[in-house]
């Protein structure tokens, strides 16, 4: 259980660093790209960095499901077998 929890929560740990980083690597790398205006005053930067935001969220939702389905009810398992016992 610990083992599957820690795989969960480095999977979506990764996911997160590549999410947050790799925006950090686009702006250091392609500034032009993320400076391109897509509106009249908007450029291409600010609606990606609100994706990364919503991304973050998006990962924390998910871990939170996975949770609420998974990991809580083997613990409360693992809980009333060790009382029963």
């Amino acid at each position: 259980m610990l083992a599957r929890r820690w795989r969960v929560s480095l999977v979506l740990t990764t996911l997160l660093f590549l999410l947050y980083y790799g925006y950090i690597v686009l702006i250091a790398v392609n500034r032009e790209l993320l400076s391109m205006k897509i509106g009249d005053v908007t450029t291409l930067g600010i609606p990606l960095g609100a994706a990364v935001i919503v991304g973050a969220w998006a990962l924390t939702a998910a871990y939170v499901v996975w949770a609420n389905r998974h990991y809580d009810p083997e613990v409360d398992r693992l809980r009333r077998r060790l009382k029963a016992d």
